[in-house]
């Protein structure tokens, strides 16, 4: 990974499509502190960040990794499962189209981009309430030229995305939540580091090579990690946790 597209949070972040709406809404103050130290991580290890202005009508807009699927010198620009998120497809088409050619999504698929798990030649991908059939299969038709396998994998009920429990280190490593995507629905990966379920959000978490940001607060995980070769970087992120959000919604990479 060399290059990220990233977007802060608008105040608008309080209105955030949120699925488990118990807790107390999102607050956009602390989001973007958090958000500043997941840039400047980034940047830190090298990575090209170009930052795109708030969106201050689209209360999800952060989290761009839904809109699109970068991969294989192409960018798939995904139709959310979400209405209410698909205006925020436009930003991100402008900002990619300007270095990658580009691929649109038509209904009646839909696809979140966060439920796509890029590993090596494969694409899992989940088959959850944003993602259906027909997103799969144009993923599938888009990507089969350019010799990558895309695999449905069933997401448990109640997660929203296939990455809220687990995400790749690198072309051979996976990070995996206990009790969620069984092993064998991801054929071909070496290695699966699992995470404890009390610790299950901290399957989501981003590699630039040996070193991993991971969300703070999750010991067990972060010693996991460490003790499989990688340096570990912990960031807050319960501002993002709050919106139902996690390291790799908030940008994508290529």
């Amino acid at each position: 990974m060399e290059h990220a597209l990233v977007r802060p949070p608008s105040n608008a972040l309080r209105r955030a499509v949120v699925g488990n709406a118990a807790g107390p809404p999102p607050d956009p103050v602390r989001a973007r502190m958090q958000h500043a130290a997941y840039v400047a991580a980034l940047r830190d290890l090298g990575v090209v960040v170009k930052v795109l202005p708030p969106a201050e009508e689209e209360p999800d807009a952060c989290f761009v990794e839904d809109q699109a699927v970068v991969y294989a010198g192409i960018a798939v620009i995904t139709r959310c499962g979400h209405p209410a998120r698909r205006p925020e497809a436009g930003a991100i088409a402008d900002a990619l189209a300007v270095v990658l050619p580009l691929v649109r999504m038509e209904a009646p698929a839909t696809l979140d981009g966060g439920d796509v798990l890029p590993v090596g030649r494969t694409l899992f991908v989940g088959r959850s309430r944003r993602t259906n059939a027909a997103g799969i299969a144009f993923l599938r038709e888009v990507m089969a030229p350019r010799g990558i396998a895309v695999r449905e994998v069933p997401v448990p009920a109640g997660t929203l995305h296939l990455q809220s429990v687990c995400s790749a280190l690198d072309d051979d490593t996976v990070l995996l939540a206990r009790g969620t995507v069984p092993a064998v629905a991801l054929p071909g990966v070496a290695r699966i580091l699992e995470v404890p379920a009390e610790e299950a959000y901290a399957a989501n978490a981003v590699a630039v090579g040996e070193d991993v940001l991971l969300p703070a607060g999750y010991p067990v995980t972060a010693r996991r990690v460490a003790e499989a070769g990688y340096r570990v970087h912990p960031l807050p992120m319960d501002a993002f946790r709050a919106a139902d959000g996690a390291l790799t919604c908030l940008s994508l990479r290529w």
